[in-house]
């Protein structure tokens, strides 16, 4: 099968059964039906026990939990009380509840977020230009490209009037690609790099400048974003520096913890030069009792407060975090090397100031420069 830009866009609309004008209104919801929403396939979001269990597989945690297991045992056999158990356990739980909390905030947040800056596409259906949300998009749209759009999925241009579109995201080329609308000739060649499909564009792209329409040819995971986002997700995801160092931890605890179980067990039982039941059992209950106590039962809390602290201060500075520990990573960062237009700015340019008399003339030149225009609701755009 040939791909799309090597293909004119008589074949292509022909291929996909649709005209100029646009898919209509039933063929539209047809295709939705069979091809899905166009948007970027998500995993799945744990339930409230699944997080609940992964705060639990802290090592700090189940360091805790083993000590308090332990000390169950012991002070049942000596008929001691529970209270240091009761006292470990209330602080486990309140560790993972906290941690608990705070994600499920952002969470929150990030999706309250995501709805309000829902995206939205210019289509043509039923030989009209409505307005939909991105995610409604089905391979054989027509859309409407101006610009400041956001490209909704990969379509083949139709038209280009001196469209200009910027795929950094995608290629990491910060200069805008001059769109065409004529096929491309391989030349023999097998393929071609996604940067020099210059009768293409791609989801996650932007248009600085012209205006165009394209078909759109893949949508949601079949994209080229999609492809992306699908080894992504395959990538295991990677321990936190204090993650690490935690973990580093609680090994070296574990490993002092039972070495000091191991000698003072042996050292009292050499002592005492008894070994009968009542003096193993005793012995044990002692060396294990040593061990408990020399576990920090509030470390984990003190972490676990300190950064939900550092997750509360960063909210108040508009900054969502989704995991506690990626705070500490946020405060080891000392320098960040990053792309600044499109990145920390929105690659929009904006006059805030002008120089001269001539009024008149500027608004002329800002008005003849525009691409701005009023919708169907007499709103402007653009």
């Amino acid at each position: 099968m040939k791909q799309e830009y090597t293909q004119s866009a008589g074949e292509l609309l022909q291929q996909l059964d649709v005209t100029a004008q646009g898919l209509s209104g039933a063929q539209a919801a047809e295709r939705l039906q069979k091809y899905g929403p166009n948007r970027l396939k998500e995993a799945p979001k744990p339930t409230l026990l699944q997080r609940f269990i992964e705060q639990l597989k802290d090592p700090m945690l189940i360091i805790l939990m083993v000590a308090a297991a332990v000390s169950a045992v012991t002070n049942y056999f000596s008929g001691e009380g529970f209270a240091e158990v009761f006292i470990i356990l209330i602080v486990v739980l309140l560790n993972a509840i906290l941690g608990v909390y705070q994600e499920s905030k952002a969470e929150a947040a990030i999706e309250a977020l995501q709805t309000m800056t829902a995206a939205t596409s210019k289509v043509l259906r039923d030989g009209k230009q409505v307005l939909l949300h991105s995610d409604e998009l089905v391979p054989g749209d027509v859309v409407v490209l101006e610009a400041g759009d956001a490209v909704p999925a990969d379509g083949r241009l139709l038209e280009s009037a001196s469209l200009q579109i910027e795929e950094a995201a995608l290629t990491g080329e910060s200069v805008p690609v001059h769109k065409i609308i004529e096929a491309l000739d391989l030349d023999g060649k097998k393929d071609v790099p996604l940067g020099d499909r210059k009768n293409m564009c791609y989801m996650g792209s932007t248009v600085v400048y012209g205006r165009g329409k394209a078909l759109i040819t893949r949508t949601g995971m079949d994209t080229e974003m999609g492809k992306i986002a699908g080894a992504l997700a395959a990538t295991e995801e990677e321990q936190t520096p204090l993650q690490k160092k935690l973990d580093q931890l609680g090994q070296t605890l574990s490993k002092l913890v039972l070495g000091i179980c191991v000698f003072i067990f042996v050292f009292n039982l050499i002592s005492a030069g008894r070994f009968d039941l009542d003096t193993v059992l005793s012995t044990f209950m002692v060396a294990v009792s040593l061990a408990v106590a020399a576990i920090p039962e509030g470390l984990a809390t003190v972490v676990t407060v300190v950064l939900s602290i550092g997750v509360t201060n960063m909210s108040k500075r508009n900054a969502v975090i989704r995991k506690l520990t990626a705070v500490e990573t946020l405060g080891c960062a000392q320098v960040i090397c990053s792309d600044k237009t499109g990145t920390l700015t929105q690659n929009k340019m904006t006059v805030v100031d002008h120089t001269g008399s001539d009024e008149t003339l500027l608004a002329t030149a800002m008005a003849l420069c525009s691409d701005a225009h009023l919708n169907d609701k007499g709103e402007a755009e653009g």
